[in-house]
This record gives C-alpha cells, sequence and structure tokens, in this order.
C-alpha cells in the first residue's frame, strides 16, 4: 500500500484547504489569479533575480492561512493536526499589545523548519489564542461564560486526532487512512453552517469582533489563505483595477530602491457574508458576517536580532516623523526616506554589519593561485571564494498581523487599559500546548552556521576563522 509522507499531506492540505476556500470566498481565487500573473510578469522582466529568495514553482504554491482557537486545550489540538503535517509552532507574538483596537489574542505559526522541508512546501498557519483572563477586555461574568462555552465546544473529531497522531508518529500515513485525514482536517476549518447565537456574538463583538469570531460560534474556520507575490505594490494596484476593495496600506517595510526585509502583507476588506442567526425566541433569521479577507505576502531576507532592533527602531521613527509631517506626505513615502538614511542598500552590506541571515557555498570558480585563504566571510565573499544567498524570512511581524486585523474590524471594540493585562510568553504557551514553541533567531542561526561550517570544511580552514 503506497504512504503519503509528512510532506506530501503537508502539500495536499495546502492545496484542498485553498481549493475549498475559493470556493467559499471566490474573491480569494481573484487574488491567487492576480498573484500569479504579476510573478510571471515579474519573471520575465528579471529573469534569475526574481528566484533571489525562492524558485518560482516555490513561490507559486506557497500559503500561509490563518485560523483562530479559544483555549489552550484547543490549541493543542491543533498543534497534534499540524504535527501530521511536519510544522511545528514557530515563534510567539501578542497581538495584544501590538494593537491599538481590542485583539485579544496572543499567536503562534505552525510550520515546517527543515530547510528541504520548506523547499518542498513551505505551507504555514498563523494560529492566535482568545485569552479571556485578561481583565482588559473580558469582565469576571464575561469571562466565566465564554469559558464555559468554549469548554462544552468541539473543533476537532476524535478519528482526526487520531489519524494525527499516527501520522507524525510514522512520518506520514497510508494511502487511504492520508484520504480520511485530509477529508476531517479540511472538514475542521470549513465555514460551519450551524446557526449563530445573535445575542451571545453581539456580547462578544461589543468587546472585540477578533473575540466575537472566536468565542462566538461553536467552530472554527479558516480566517484567510495567503499566497506568496513577488511585486505587492503591483498587485494592490492591479486588485483595485479590478474592483476588489483593498485595506488602506501595505503592512511591513516600504517600496524602497534596497533589498526586501521580512514581510509585506495587505488584504482585500472582509466580506459581509450570509449566516444564519438564532435570536433569543428561537427563529433562525438570515444576518451577516464580516470576518473573513484576503490576504496576500511579498517575503523578503530574514534578519538577525541585531537587525530586528534597527527595523523596530526604523518604524518607530517613521511614527515619529509621520506625526510631524507636510500636509499631503503619505507614510509610506516618509517610510521609504527613513529606510534610505539607515538601511543598508545591499545584501553585501547587510552581511557585512551582521543584520542579516544568510547561507554559503564554496564557489566553483573560486580562486586556485595557491594564495591563502581569506580570515572573514565578508572578504571570503568579496574576493569570490564563497557566494552568499540571502535567508528567506518564513515568520511573521506582530505589529503587522495586528494591522491586518484591525484593518478588517468593523469596530475598535472596547480595551479597558488601566487595567494591569495577563502575562503570556513563549514559555507560557509551550507549557500550554505540550510542545516546544521554537525561536525564529534561532533557526536562522543554525541554518546560516551550519553553511559556513561547511565553507570551513571544503576550504580546509578552522572553523572559528570563519
Amino acid at each position: 500500500m503506497s504512504t503519503l509522507s509528512q510532506w506530501q499531506l503537508r502539500a495536499a492540505f495546502a492545496a484542498r484547504l485553498s481549493g475549498m476556500y475559493g470556493r467559499e470566498v471566490p474573491a480569494y481565487t481573484t487574488l491567487v489569479d492576480v498573484s500569479q500573473e504579476v510573478n510571471e510578469d515579474v519573471l520575465r522582466a528579471q529573469g534569475a533575480d526574481a528566484e533571489r529568495l525562492g524558485s518560482i514553482s516555490r513561490v507559486t504554491a506557497e500559503r500561509h492561512g490563518a485560523i483562530r482557537v479559544g483555549t489552550p486545550r484547543e490549541l493543542g489540538q491543533v498543534a497534534r493536526v499540524f504535527a501530521a503535517l511536519g510544522m511545528h509552532p514557530v515563534g510567539f507574538y501578542d497581538l495584544r499589545e501590538a494593537a491599538a483596537s481590542a485583539v485579544p489574542v496572543v499567536s503562534t505559526a505552525f510550520r515546517p523548519v527543515d530547510g528541504d522541508e520548506l523547499a518542498r512546501n513551505p505551507f504555514r498557519v498563523f494560529t492566535s489564542m482568545l485569552t479571556p483572563a485578561d481583565p482588559r477586555f473580558f469582565d469576571p461574568g464575561l469571562r466565566a461564560r465564554l469559558e464555559n462555552f468554549l469548554a462544552s465546544r468541539e473543533l476537532f473529531p476524535p478519528e482526526l486526532l487520531t489519524l494525527a497522531d499516527r501520522a507524525a508518529a510514522d512520518r506520514g500515513l497510508p494511502h487511504e487512512e492520508a484520504e480520511r485525514f485530509l477529508e476531517l482536517a479540511v472538514g475542521a476549518f470549513e465555514l460551519s453552517p450551524e446557526p449563530v447565537d445573535k445575542a451571545w456574538y453581539e456580547t462578544l463583538e461589543r468587546v472585540s469582533a477578533v473575540a466575537a469570531d472566536i468565542g462566538g460560534v461553536r467552530s472554527t474556520h479558516i480566517n484567510h489563505l495567503t499566497p506568496r507575490v513577488l511585486d505587492i505594490d503591483e498587485l494592490y494596484r492591479r486588485m483595485t483595477e479590478r474592483g476588489i476593495e483593498m485595506i488602506d496600506t501595505i503592512q511591513g517595510p516600504p517600496a524602497w530602491r534596497g533589498p526586501d526585509v521580512l514581510l509585506r502583507q495587505t488584504s482585500f476588506r472582509a466580506l459581509a457574508e450570509p449566516r444564519a442567526m438564532r435570536t433569543p425566541d428561537g427563529d433562525v433569521v438570515s444576518g451577516a458576517l464580516r470576518v473573513r479577507f484576503g490576504e496576500v505576502e511579498a517575503r523578503g531576507i530574514a534578519l538577525t536580532r541585531a537587525g530586528r532592533a534597527l527595523y523596530d527602531k526604523l518604524l518607530a521613527l517613521v511614527d515619529e516623523e509621520s506625526s510631524r509631517a507636510e500636509p499631503g506626505a503619505s507614510r509610506a513615502e516618509v517610510a521609504r526616506s527613513v529606510w534610505e538614511r539607515h538601511m543598508p542598500a545591499t545584501e553585501e552590506e547587510l552581511a557585512a554589519q551582521g543584520l542579516a541571515y544568510f547561507t554559503y557555498q564554496v564557489a566553483a570558480d573560486r580562486p586556485r593561485d595557491g594564495g591563502p585563504v581569506p580570515e572573514s566571510v565578508s572578504e571570503l565573499v568579496r574576493r569570490g571564494w564563497v557566494r552568499a544567498e540571502p535567508v528567506v524570512y518564513e515568520d511573521f511581524l506582530p505589529r503587522s498581523a495586528a494591522g491586518i486585523f484591525q484593518s478588517n474590524l468593523t469596530s475598535e471594540g472596547t480595551r479597558h487599559s488601566e487595567q494591569e493585562g495577563t502575562a503570556y510568553d513563549a514559555g507560557w504557551l509551550s507549557e500550554a500546548i505540550g510542545r516546544e514553541v521554537l525561536d525564529p533567531f534561532a533557526l536562522y542561526e543554525q541554518e546560516q552556521h551550519r553553511s559556513l561550517t561547511r565553507v570551513a570544511r571544503e576550504l580546509g580552514v578552522d572553523g572559528s576563522l570563519i
């Protein structure tokens, strides 16, 4: 009997999820089509340079999804489903602190971590968990009602979890079991036709539309599914031309003449979708909710801790300069000016200043005149001994994620900032779900270090010199 490996399960799940979401949200299919058009045009115009941050086959297949759950128990079950697909929790994101609006969630992202696995299929899912214990959003009475509601629901059927655990243990599933697993897994993220309790949903919606989307219904669903595009500014323009209402901005670093870093994201606005609503007297009426939107992303180079500190500093500087900019000056123009004054304008400078991650390999056409091997990475690259390849940023930015969430909210919600918030961190989340939430910086550092170790071995030099 044929067996599907974990990466094949992951690729099949991503493809089927994309098909399901396209049927439920037709504008998503338009987004994918326009993304592919833009990517093909960029590839024709730039040739090999267009694939500097990943092959076109990888970029075309690439998706990230987003889901929301209510409790550590539910998040732990999500972790089991994604473990079947070779995906691990990476990074901790506190959107409560990143958002001006009421967004009472903390998040992690499930994704592959091995370079070969990422190359095969880099599917990732940004997964948010509600924080009912945070008194800034939920008073004791509402917290108790919410926790009781969440405890009474079942998001993932036992059969799905059993198959997931088997796939994780065996690193794959026989074909028949794989089909059943995929059927159940995709079904778990479909939008449920079950009527929504109108009064309960509206109670939570007064606190936060995100809280209502998570805790106001008895199921979860894919919140958005994101293709990757090579020119997000062109994508934004073409979507607008087609009459698709986009959010006001592209989140993340600005468009500028230097290398792309980290992550840029935008989306079309959440659509009003018909939903059955149950009134307090038991009648079922037709209503509409705005909870699902179409996000798109452009990925850049992963920054080191020092590079990320510079990025955060520049964002603060953009905020400051935007607040006193001349009337008519856009934030994008201010950001571009800040970047061009303070961000290194080439990959070589980013690497030399230790601001970004690269992998290194010995050049086939390196000098062979018997001269001494250069003693630093930058000299090895400059003199043609070694080639540097940028490491793609595989993760997320809390401020950008919060910006996307905020842009698709129907109201600001309610936040009592005078209260002290409940503390959450990566350690708490690791304990809650029973598996380590990995540090993305450590993963990038390991990837870079392994490549340098290979270079040192091939060149016959002491690794410490490199």
